[in-house]
């Protein structure tokens, strides 16, 4: 009679290093760049979501905040199901209660005839992402606190709760602490987010930006990192330069400057406007800021214009910049600088031919 083999489950010490040698789930490794502060971050991230901690990812505009919830998702043992976003910023105060908790047939006048899942009911089982949480209505925070903590939701019109289970992740750039002094987010709702805080730095506190520049050019050009691609003032220029847009504006960089290059190889004159803006007096021997500040507009005059050129699409654009820099790149804020709104910008930044990416995804290594 022919031996059968069992398959023994696996201990769960061996579950994790299956999971962590697999393909699939390498990337969440390659967030950190080779930076040893941003290793200990992601190691801590995986303990906590391992472990169905909550966790709240702080950190600027632009640093890779919802790269890393994906890849977090993707690690968990919750991967085989959704990974549901939710960005508080942009959705409408009066619609926010159905797009997060749904509703049920009948319960308000336009409602759909079947009724809708929100958000959280579509995360159960998975992962609910909450970006910009410190942008949430106060009112609504209520109704969130009462979900995470009873762990079920009840839509719209609804007789009954329905029981729910979800990873949380949250996001935000702003000081929660210091809206929770203001009376703009309640205490009880950061306790229960905040399981386990993640910060992650401004691109210009990562030590691992050259290796950054370099792995950014290969994959846009689908090639192996290579120091020749790029000339070396156009290099020391990118290692200088503040990065106030972060991951974000440095992936934007890349692809603008691959894309304009001639002969292979990557120029001065072929970064954008606003690095080209940043003058050589900020550019130490090592390739390092001395001491860096934002955009300043002395310049050699063959390179740059004037403030006011004359020429009014020049102008324009050099006005969004200034608008986008003075905000750190942050969409809400040059929007409401600029007195327009965010659509319109967008609509702005293409027109002028601004690189600038909300919500294009950028490679797994470039995600911080």
């Amino acid at each position: 009679m022919p031996t059968q083999t069992v398959a023994l489950p696996l201990a769960k010490n061996d579950v994790r290093t299956a999971r962590s040698n697999s393909p699939r789930y390498r990337a969440i490794d390659q967030l950190s760049g080779g930076d040893p502060a941003m290793l200990d971050l992601i190691e801590r991230g995986k303990r906590l979501i391992d472990r169905g901690i909550p966790v709240l990812i702080l950190g600027e505009t632009g640093t890779g905040k919802e790269y890393l919830s994906r890849a977090l998702h993707e690690y968990s043992e919750r991967r085989q199901a959704a990974w549901v976003a939710v960005n508080c910023a942009s959705i409408p105060e009066s619609l926010a209660e159905s797009e997060l908790f749904g509703y049920c047939k009948g319960a308000f006048s336009g409602a759909l005839p079947g009724g809708m899942k929100g958000r959280v009911q579509q995360a159960d089982g998975g992962t609910l992402f909450l970006d910009e949480i410190g942008d949430m209505p106060f009112a609504l925070q209520t109704r969130l606190l009462r979900v995470l903590s009873e762990r079920e939701v009840i839509p719209l019109g609804a007789p009954h709760p329905v029981p729910v289970d979800v990873q949380l992740i949250c996001a935000t750039h702003q000081d929660l602490k210091t809206l929770i002094a203001e009376g703009r987010f309640r205490e009880d709702l950061y306790y229960r987010i905040a399981g386990g805080v993640l910060r992650l730095p401004a691109l210009r506190e990562r030590a691992d930006r050259r290796r950054l520049i370099m792995q950014m050019i290969a994959d846009e050009l689908g090639g192996q990192p290579d120091e020749h691609v790029i000339a070396p003032a156009a290099l020391q220029r990118m290692l200088a330069y503040p990065w106030p847009g972060n991951l974000r504006q440095m992936h934007a960089v890349i692809r603008y400057s691959c894309a304009v290059m001639n002969d292979g190889r990557i120029e001065v004159r072929d970064l954008p406007e606003e690095l080209m803006q940043f003058t050589a007096a900020n550019l130490g021997h090592t390739g390092q800021a001395a001491n860096v500040r934002p955009i300043v507009p002395q310049a050699d005059a063959m390179a740059f214009p004037s403030r006011q050129s004359g020429d009014p699409l020049r102008d324009e654009r050099t006005r969004v910049i200034d608008a986008l820099v003075g905000s750190r790149w942050n969409i809400s804020a040059a929007s409401r600088q600029l007195g327009m709104c965010r659509a319109s910008l967008y609509r702005k930044l293409r027109q002028l031919d601004i690189p600038h990416v909300r919500d294009q995804a950028m490679p797994a290594y470039a995600v911080a």
